[in-house]
C-alpha cells in the first residue's frame, strides 16, 4: 500500500500544470481586498464581481482585509496557497511600499504573479476657486512666486495622491507644502471649505465636486485628456512631456500559481470589462476599465517601479 502511494505522488510530479487547471474553479474564489470598503480598490473589485462569477463559473468572494498601508492583505495573498483560490485586488502601493518601508513582510515581485490590469484612473490637479492660477502654468508661477505658501492635501503619506503631488513639484521645481489627511473624505471637506488649496486626488474623490463648482479641476495627470474631462488639459500637455500619473488597481495570484489558471483568470476578467454592465458602473464612479495580459501587466510594473523608486529615494520619503 504504501509503494502505491508513493508511486501516487511521484506520478503527481510529472503531471502538467496544465491538468490540474482545465477543470479550474472548481469552488469559490476568495479576492482579497487590502483596503476598507469604500475605495477604489473595493469599487473596482465588487463591480468587477457582477460579472466574472459568470464567467469562472464559481462565486468571486470579497474579503476586505485593511491595515498597513495595503501591506496586510498584501502579506496574507503572497502566502496562500499557489491554486488560484486566493486572488489579490492591489493598487500602486503594491509597488510603492517596496520603496516605502524599509522592510516589508512580502517582495512584490518575488511572491506574485501579475494576472490583469481591472481599473485604472488619472489623478486630477484640483484646486478650491480661491485660487488665482487656472491652468498649470499660472500654477507654476505663482507657486514659484510663494514658495512653501501653497498647501496640497492628500489623504495620507505615500499615497497615490501624495506621490503625484511630489511629482508635480519635482517636475514644475515648485515648493508646494503637503498638508496629509487620514483618508479622502476629510480632505475633500477642508478643500471645499478653502482651508487647503490643491489636491492631487482621483475624480472618485473629487469630480463631483468640480461638477458642482465648488472646486476648479485644472489638469489631469494622464499623459493624454481623459474623457471624462475632455476639456481639462494634462500636465504633459501643459509644457510637462512625459507627466504620465495613474491610479491603477490590478489582480494578483501567489508565485507559482500555475501559468494556465493566471491566463484563465486574466482572459474571463478581460470578457467582464468589455461588458456594459460592467463599463456603466465604471463610468459612474469615474473609473477606467483597462485590457491587459499578464505579461504586459509585468512589463507596466517594472516601469512604475522605476519612476516611484526614484522619486521616492530622490525626495527622501519613508514610511517607517
Amino acid at each position: 500500500m504504501k509503494k502505491t502511494l508513493h508511486a501516487v505522488s511521484v506520478l503527481a510530479l510529472f503531471i502538467p500544470a496544465s491538468a490540474f487547471a482545465q477543470s479550474y474553479p472548481t469552488k469559490p474564489i476568495r479576492l482579497i481586498v487590502p483596503f476598507p470598503p469604500g475605495g477604489a480598490n473595493d469599487i473596482a473589485a465588487r463591480a468587477l464581481n457582477t460579472r466574472l462569477p459568470a464567467l469562472l463559473g464559481q462565486n468571486l468572494i470579497i474579503d476586505n482585509r485593511p491595515g498597513a498601508g495595503g501591506n496586510f492583505g498584501a502579506e496574507l495573498t503572497a502566502k496562500s496557497p499557489a491554486d488560484g483560490y486566493t486572488l489579490l485586488a492591489a493598487n500602486n502601493s503594491l509597488i510603492t511600499n517596496a520603496s516605502l518601508y524599509r522592510k516589508l513582510p512580502y517582495d512584490p515581485f518575488r511572491d506574485f504573479v501579475s494576472i490583469a490590469m481591472i481599473a485604472t484612473s488619472p489623478n486630477m490637479v484640483v484646486a478650491h476657486p480661491q485660487l488665482p492660477a487656472r491652468n498649470v502654468k499660472e500654477l507654476v508661477t505663482l507657486a514659484k512666486s510663494n514658495p512653501g505658501q501653497i498647501t496640497y492635501a492628500s489623504p495620507g503619506p505615500g499615497t497615490s495622491s501624495h506621490l503625484a503631488g511630489e511629482l508635480f513639484r519635482s517636475r514644475t521645481g515648485t515648493n508646494l507644502l503637503h498638508v496629509p489627511y487620514q483618508g479622502a473624505g476629510p480632505l475633500v471637506v477642508d478643500q471645499v471649505g478653502g482651508h487647503v488649496i490643491l489636491s492631487f486626488t482621483a475624480p472618485i474623490v473629487s469630480k463631483p465636486h468640480v461638477d458642482a463648482g465648488k472646486l476648479r479641476a485644472i489638469a489631469v495627470t494622464s499623459e493624454k485628456r481623459w474623457q471624462g474631462l475632455p476639456n481639462v488639459p494634462s500636465v504633459a500637455e501643459s509644457g510637462y512631456p512625459g507627466f504620465d500619473v495613474y491610479v491603477w488597481v490590478a489582480l494578483f495570484a501567489p508565485a507559482g500559481t500555475p501559468r494556465p489558471i493566471i491566463d484563465r483568470v486574466a482572459g474571463d476578467t478581460g470578457k467582464a470589462l468589455e461588458s456594459a454592465e460592467l463599463k456603466q458602473r465604471y463610468a459612474a464612479a469615474s473609473i477606467d476599465a483597462p485590457i491587459s495580459t499578464p505579461d504586459s501587466l509585468a512589463a507596466f510594473l517594472k516601469n512604475d517601479f522605476a519612476l516611484w523608486d526614484k522619486l521616492i529615494k530622490t525626495q527622501g520619503i519613508k514610511l517607517d
